[in-house]
């Protein structure tokens, strides 16, 4: 880990392990509406928590998307939890991890091996976190892999990954590229604006819950889907 990504690690474990005092600005572990049975270290309201982030670190900051439990990474780590033999004894990569959620209820699945990736050095420090209260191992892994295919990855999983399009079009060349060389590529998404709905079909789907939905309140309903066969 290098010096920026343990200085985030120790950031937020201080924060962890700080008196439980409760305000909008302030982390708390806490379980997601379809996956209760975890529990993530989550912002009481992300953009306070944002700022106070700025604020300490006295420079601007990625949005802490980590600190949310997005409802395309909580479809998936449902569907992961009720369907293990979908990554029971494989090697996992989950994109853009965010928070880790899926990486770790495929973990929790019986994975051989788990690889969160994400490019901000927070969500890597709060994956480890999580991934440490879960009592699960999830290996972490920093930098933008879009260009590449997923490498030996068996599974490769995306929550929440085309909110927007310039990300979009970029994330589905590498989903079909790993698709194309063997891959299980499972996707979560509630439906956005880029998804190729006409490229993929759909394995599962979860009623959105009625928290964690207030800055989408438009969604309604949470896929877990897959590419179809190039």
């Amino acid at each position: 880990m290098n010096s920026r990504g343990a200085d985030a690690l120790t950031y937020l474990e201080t924060e962890l392990l700080a008196p439980q005092v409760i305000g909008p600005d302030r982390l708390r572990l806490a379980p997601t509406a379809l996956v209760p049975e975890l529990r993530l270290l989550l912002a009481e309201d992300p953009i306070v928590w944002w700022a106070r982030m700025e604020a300490d670190a006295k420079t601007a900051l990625t949005p802490p998307f980590w600190a949310t439990a997005w409802p395309g990474g909580q479809a998936l780590a449902r569907y992961l939890l009720d369907h293990p033999t979908t990554v029971a004894g494989k090697r996992i990569l989950d994109l853009a991890s965010g928070s880790g959620l899926a990486a770790i209820a495929a973990a929790l699945a019986g994975a051989t091996a788990v690889t969160a990736n994400d490019i901000d050095p927070y969500a890597l420090a709060a994956i480890t976190l999580n991934a440490r209260v879960n009592h699960v191992a999830v290996t972490t892994c920093h930098g933008d892999l879009l260009d590449g295919d997923g490498g030996d990855a068996e599974v490769v999983l995306a929550g929440d990954a085309f909110y927007q399009e310039a990300l979009a079009h970029r994330m589905w060349p590498f989903l079909q590229r790993a698709t194309v060389r063997g891959a299980c590529v499972l996707i979560g998404d509630p439906g956005r604006q880029y998804l190729p709905q006409d490229e993929l079909r759909t394995l599962a789907s979860y009623p959105a819950p009625a928290t964690g939905t207030s800055t989408e309140p438009q969604i309604s309903e949470i896929t877990v889907l897959q590419p179809r066969r190039l």
